[in-house]
């Protein structure tokens, strides 16, 4: 079974050079039971997320990000249902960032993004996130290199403000092969209840495969950092990677040594 920091290889250190056809998309490392132990134990971890969700919110202290970033049909929403999806929605949120409005062009790219950071108390699920600025935008060369090429720094900037003001930013990238995207595809297409979900332009973008994987290599390589570190998580077996994603984030929370405040004013109450 999963020990507590059996996922550690799934941390990028600081200034590490990411290699994305290093990693085996398809692994099952730090796990040697079945599918089936696998969603046992995910249903164990989910109620720890919860009761430590509730005393984040209690304790109203500690501010949490998490950051979702992957290739198309990687599994975003999977993650944000199985993991997540738990959760009391008092204290969760999740926010997916669409195609820029007029008002949000009139602005910094980032302003949008830093008004859905998580309070106190909270938990904010980026479901796609400000990395698109370094990703689509590079891809298909909305903006010149010289504009998106200054942005990695912002965003670490970002970032370290919001970890230094007290919150903890957690960042997974789901990492899929070609073929097991293909295949995803080709199941959405196939049945009427995903179906909806796919545009013509997530079949287009496939012949794009390099130029996003060279973007998210560079990403991945130039935005991990100590406080904000990115997590390749090897997503071709949905099973494997929502274990991932719980087990880290159930740890992370341990490292928040919480605990639930005394109420004020009622030491000398009887009830």
């Amino acid at each position: 079974m999963a020990k507590n920091n059996a996922f550690d290889y799934c941390k990028i250190g600081p200034h590490a050079k990411v290699k994305l056809h290093d990693w085996d998309p398809a692994i099952d490392r730090g796990f040697d039971g079945s599918k089936e132990d696998a969603e046992k134990e995910l249903s164990a971890l989910t109620k720890e997320l919860n009761a430590y969700q509730e005393l984040l919110y209690a304790e109203h202290k500690h501010k949490i990000l998490v950051v979702l970033q992957g290739i198309d049909a990687s599994g975003k929403d999977g993650v944000v249902r199985h993991v997540f999806g738990g959760l009391n929605p008092q204290g969760v949120r999740v926010v997916s960032f669409k195609t820029p409005s007029t008002k949000e062009l009139d602005h910094d790219y980032l302003w949008r993004i830093h008004q859905e950071v998580p309070a106190k108390g909270e938990i904010v699920v980026f479901n796609r996130s400000h990395y698109e600025d370094v990703l689509i935008v590079r891809v298909h060369g909305l903006v010149a290199r010289e504009v998106w090429e200054k942005r990695y720094e912002h965003m670490r900037d970002f970032e370290r403000m919001l970890t230094d003001e007290g919150t903890t930013v957690l960042k997974f990238f789901l990492w899929i092969d070609q073929e097991e995207q293909q295949k995803r595809l080709k199941e959405r297409l196939a049945r009427p209840e995903k179906r909806w979900k796919l545009a013509a332009s997530d079949l287009a973008e496939r012949k794009f495969w390099p130029e996003y994987i060279k973007a998210y290599e560079d990403m991945l390589s130039r935005t991990s950092s100590e406080d904000a570190p990115w997590h390749v998580i090897p997503a071709n077996k949905k099973w494997y990677r929502n274990l991932v994603v719980a087990r880290i984030m159930l740890n992370k929370f341990k490292e928040l040594k919480m605990s639930y405040p005394d109420p004020k004013g009622l030491a000398d109450l009887e009830v």
